[in-house]
């Protein structure tokens, strides 16, 4: 404990603070807090399992490296967020992955899975989003991921992605219209909120 207030009670800021200053334990609890949240991003926009848990640790290596140099003119979490897309993109750049079989962690789909009792259903539609995913740029899946998927307002997006809300929007619609015609069949099928935004131009309002 460090000026009379524990790690688990401190702020995201003051923990980033603390950690650059020595504190052994403020970055674990950093990561502790948000790593699910992180995952999820780095799963839904590599659709590997195995390369989004490599980009995950590298992407905590870096902020566990950065720390001196946040500035703290954005959301820890946003930083945090902006490192692990700039880690999913490098992989992307490095290895031009391509991968066969796609995400199938079911905990983290439960926004785009089928509204209905049928783990098989939902599974299925899971990764037919996947695979549609995978098959759009990667600045069109970003947008997509953090707006339509995780739930992020898109001035939120803007920043993790650091371009201008505009081009979110404009990310976004493009993404949608690519993913259309390749989720064109699981319109009658239940498909949960991501399908319909794919398909109707849906998603969260701008």
């Amino acid at each position: 404990m460090r000026g009379g207030r524990s790690v688990e009670a401190a702020p995201d800021k003051e923990l980033l603070r603390r950690h650059a200053e020595g504190d052994p334990d403020a970055f674990s609890e950093l990561v502790h807090r948000h790593r699910d949240r992180m995952w999820a991003v780095a799963l839904r926009t590599l659709g590997d399992q195995e390369e989004a848990a490599d980009a995950l640790q590298e992407a905590f290596l870096s902020a566990y490296r950065a720390a001196g140099r946040f500035r703290g003119d954005a959301a820890v979490t946003t930083w945090l967020h902006r490192i692990v897309v700039n880690a999913c993109l490098d992989r992307l750049r490095r290895r031009s992955i391509r991968p066969v079989v796609p995400m199938g962690d079911d905990a983290t789909l439960d926004a785009i899975a089928p509204k209905n009792n049928d783990p098989t259903s939902a599974h299925e539609v899971s990764l037919d989003v996947s695979q549609a995913l995978q098959r759009i740029p990667f600045e069109q899946r970003a947008a997509l991921v953090l707006v339509d998927m995780m739930g992020y307002a898109v001035d939120d997006a803007a920043k993790v992605l650091d371009v201008p809300p505009g081009t979110i929007k404009s990310r976004c619609a493009r993404g949608r219209a690519r993913l259309a015609p390749l989720l064109g069949h699981l319109r009658n099928q239940g498909g949960g909120s991501a399908v319909k935004s794919a398909e109707e131009g849906g998603g969260k309002p701008a």
